[in-house]
């Protein structure tokens, strides 16, 4: 039997015109409308196409919360969300809170390629990456039925070894199978 995991980052935190920041897991941000419309629009799309949640987990951050509360609510079901520590943001060290051009201007651009395209994590951030994958790993070969997992980027890029960044409001479906490793069939969707 297959189990069919839907991993979803969380909505906006940022309105139009804003100056986007490094926002980690030390920051907790709502979501703005924007971020709203992003969680309904999901949940609207698993409606439409009759997609049924048997589990919900979400990390404990407000923007996850919110996320995972009004997809479901745009999906029209009721089930209970489970909150994972695991699934919190990646401190970003002494880069939290600050705008990309100061980021850029302290690691300089190399070190932040190497995050975006190996998650490799700069100097000073906090990530954990070992303890993340063996999460992943754990939680997908125990993964039955329907599983949403409402998160941030810098948790979600560690659910498969080559896992791309997601965008804010975007999902990725994960097949899970007995004896084969999980497979991404579809990554990086907005509705």
């Amino acid at each position: 039997m297959m189990a069919r995991v839907f991993v979803v980052r969380h909505g906006n935190t940022f309105a139009a015109g804003d100056a986007p920041r490094r926002i980690g897991g030390r920051t907790d941000l709502p979501l703005v409308v924007h971020g709203r419309d992003q969680a309904r629009a999901l949940g609207q799309d698993f409606a439409r196409r009759g997609i049924v949640f048997d589990r919900v987990v979400c990390g404990p951050l407000q923007r996850t919360r919110q996320t995972a509360d009004i997809l479901l609510a745009a999906a029209g079901q009721k089930c209970a969300v489970t909150i994972a520590e695991w699934l919190r943001e990646i401190d970003h060290g002494p880069d939290e809170d600050r705008c990309e051009a100061a980021v850029v201007a302290r690691l300089g651009q190399r070190a932040l390629d190497a995050w975006k395209t190996d998650a490799i994590p700069p100097a000073g951030w906090r990530v954990d990456a070992d303890m993340r994958r063996t999460a992943w790993r754990e939680t997908l070969a125990k993964a039955v039925g329907t599983l949403l997992i409402v998160t941030s980027n810098g948790s979600a890029r560690f659910a498969l070894p080559d896992a791309a960044p997601l965008r804010t409001g975007a999902y990725g479906t994960i097949a899970v199978a007995a004896h084969t490793p999980p497979v991404a069939i579809a990554w990086d969707v907005r509705p």
